[in-house]
């Protein structure tokens, strides 16, 4: 990927700060941890407050160094503009807090990370209509849609069963539409894909996942990509209508579910993740490196009832993901044979870790059925794919035959 001045993708997130003044020739933003902004002249103050001069006005709606680290992400998605958050969740409840309303309508994946399902029941008992469907299939999001559709929300690679969405023409629906299309780029990330290219209008990233990287900061975005025509979503107030209508989403974004719900990114958890983004793409090519190693060798194992990686051909979506994606990412999920008890064979590994975290610079692993989809209910689990015994595991950096001797040796003791 290049930016508008064509430096790969590495060289921008590295050089990116300094393409603005930088305090003191520091190399990293430095880390502002002022709430407040104080102006010499009260008339630049009012300025800013009304939006007719740049600067910022309160630590919760804005900070320079959650500025800068928005712009990264912004050159990394080939955006227009992202506001950040305190978490990938509070990126994902800002649509419903800033952008929804009762009424609405909402035609999700059925194959989402157990939080995400869970906002989108709360927002159900809000009076928003949230539809689930097999997102895997256009035809299945097309036939949902109603008069009062205003989002379709898919994850690229779904958490943790890997579906792969048909991410192309459902943003061929939703363009013809005039819906807005959201994308979850966390299980893909940036380096590997972009959604604006099938017609996202706004992305979500995890940042505490790929983009940080390192398991040290929590953090969430919304990146517009410029795709979508503002002018014609309804639930835009008029005081946001004084902006060009390209910019309409993220000033409603910025002050409903920043100013006014709060879900605000620290300055120093803004930077942790600026830094960690610099190593991203070395990362993910080890990771997915590391994962392709390890799908294969537990898909060919006997005492392996199912693996799911987008990476092996076997996937049922491992045409699209091959025609979209640079890579498979760094998650996979496997399933044991009967008698192989999961929390048996999580205890033998003794490299992988039995933790929630996606991402990490460590291999995680962790018994999905038991842990991070225990509450929606067994009946729920099995609508989605589900099996009480999936392991799902989020590859690291570690060395390769490490990782697949650690996963091999386990297997050895079943």
């Amino acid at each position: 990927m290049t930016d508008a001045n064509k430096h790969g993708f590495t060289t921008t997130i590295l050089h990116g700060d300094r393409q603005k003044p930088i305090e003191h020739g520091s190399l990293h933003k430095p880390i502002h941890t002022s709430v407040a902004f104080g102006y010499k002249d009260a008339h630049e103050l009012a300025a800013v407050f009304q939006g007719r001069q740049p600067g910022y006005r309160y630590g919760r709606q804005g900070n320079p160094t959650v500025s800068a680290l928005e712009d990264k992400i912004t050159k990394m998605e080939q955006g227009v503009a992202t506001v950040c958050f305190s978490t990938g969740m509070a990126a994902i409840g800002a649509v419903v807090q800033a952008l929804l309303r009762k009424g609405d309508h909402v035609v999700s994946s059925s194959f989402l990370f157990g939080n995400t399902n869970s906002l989108w029941q709360t927002a159900g008992g809000l009076g928003i209509d949230v539809s689930f469907v097999d997102a895997t299939d256009v035809c299945q999001v097309e036939a949902a849609l109603t008069p009062s559709t205003r989002v379709v929300f898919v994850e690229t690679i779904a958490n943790p069963r890997t579906q792969v969405a048909d991410l192309k023409r459902i943003g061929e629906l939703c363009r013809d539409r005039g819906i807005l299309y959201i994308v979850d780029n966390t299980m893909t990330s940036p380096y590997l894909f972009q959604p604006k290219k099938v017609g996202a209008g706004l992305v979500v990233n995890a940042l505490t996942k790929s983009i940080g990287g390192h398991g040290n900061a929590l953090g969430g975005a919304l990146t517009d990509t410029g795709v979508f025509d503002w002018s014609g979503f309804p639930n835009i107030f008029d005081n946001y209508k004084r902006y060009p209508s390209a910019q309409w989403g993220m000033a409603q974004l910025r002050a409903k579910a920043l100013r006014d719900f709060g879900g605000t990114l620290a300055p120093e958890a803004a930077h942790h993740i600026a830094v960690g983004a610099e190593t991203m793409a070395l990362r993910i090519e080890r990771e997915c490196q590391n994962a392709m190693a390890l799908a294969t060798m537990l898909s060919q194992d006997p005492r392996v009832a199912a693996v799911h990686y987008p990476g092996l051909p076997s996937h049922p979506q491992h045409g699209i993901a091959s025609e979209l994606f640079a890579s498979y990412g760094g998650l996979f999920s496997f399933e044991l044979k009967d008698g192989i008890d999961c929390f048996d064979y999580l205890n033998r590994l003794k490299i992988a870790i039995p933790a929630s975290n996606l991402g990490d610079t460590r291999t995680l692993v962790i018994p999905v059925a038991h842990t991070i989809f225990y509450e929606m209910g067994a009946q729920r689990r099995a609508s989605m794919g589900i099996a009480e015994s999936l392991i799902r595991v989020s590859v690291g950096i570690e060395d390769t035959a490490d990782l697949v001797e650690d996963f091999r040796q386990a297997l050895d003791v079943a």
